[in-house]
């Protein structure tokens, strides 16, 4: 029975060289000249520290440019709040989103549903399978997955004949 698996993943090299651009902007712009701001990446977190709270929005706003142009879905980033950090200093945090929660997972199964689409759509840990009998009708469920609001950018992965 044909198939494929719905699932919302990032690219971690391409957010690396997003950060690594960024910072290399960062360093050569004339209104960052004696700025203290830098970005970190850690595993799933992207950590911005910088002087204030306008250096921090210029700090974000090249930072989300370079993830767009990187081909990266600023869905799966979740921007934290500018709080208030060492020494007059204020930070923020960027959580990278991969994989689809239940409660997206929920959406997306009875967004299948509705359609009335000869498909099912069955959630697996942190992906949905959808399974039907021809091929035109698993078609008819991506195109109706890449045209609805998810609030999660989703991808398609193994499909099978």
């Amino acid at each position: 029975m044909p198939s494929f698996d719905v699932v919302s993943e990032v690219d971690k090299q391409e957010i690396d060289n997003a950060v690594n651009q960024a910072k290399k902007e960062i360093a050569q712009r004339f209104d960052f000249k004696n700025s203290k701001s830098k970005i970190d990446l850690d595993k799933e977190v992207i950590k911005v520290v910088s002087d204030d709270e306008i250096k921090m929005k210029s700090v974000l706003e090249i930072l989300k440019g370079k993830l767009v142009k990187r081909g990266i879905d600023l869905k799966s980033i979740e921007t934290g709040k500018v709080e208030p950090g060492a020494v007059s200093m204020v930070k923020c945090e960027l959580k990278i989103l991969e994989g689809i929660d239940h409660e997206h997972g929920k959406k997306i199964t009875t967004m299948i549903k509705d359609s009335k689409l000869k498909v099912q759509a069955q959630i697996q840990d942190n992906q949905i399978r959808i399974t039907g009998k021809k091929k035109d009708d698993l078609q008819e469920a991506m195109a109706l997955l890449k045209g609805g609001d998810l609030g999660v950018p989703v991808q398609f992965k193994n499909f099978r004949d």
